[in-house]
């Protein structure tokens, strides 16, 4: 998932370890969100945009990723192309 927490962070002035702490994680798992290795869990996305005083999807932007949600895969979406 494409997300902004690199950019809002640095205009915070915060390190990943600073963040981290903030949120209750490790600078790893805030390496791994900024580098889209990892997804946080939506209480993990709820803290950060806390910190950040900015909605959730302001940050995660869940329309510009690849992947598809899981409706989308149900609604047979995944491959571009609806089924019937």
């Amino acid at each position: 998932m494409k997300n902004r927490v690199k950019q809002l962070r640095e205009a915070l002035g915060l390190t990943q370890e600073q963040l981290g702490e903030l949120v209750g994680t490790s600078r790893q798992a805030i390496n791994a969100i900024e580098t889209e290795k990892n997804e946080p869990s939506i209480w993990l996305a709820y803290d950060i945009a806390k910190v950040f005083n900015e909605p959730i999807e302001n940050i995660f932007l869940f329309e510009e990723s690849e992947r598809k949600s899981r409706s989308e895969i149900s609604r047979g979406y995944a491959c571009g192309t609806k089924r019937d």
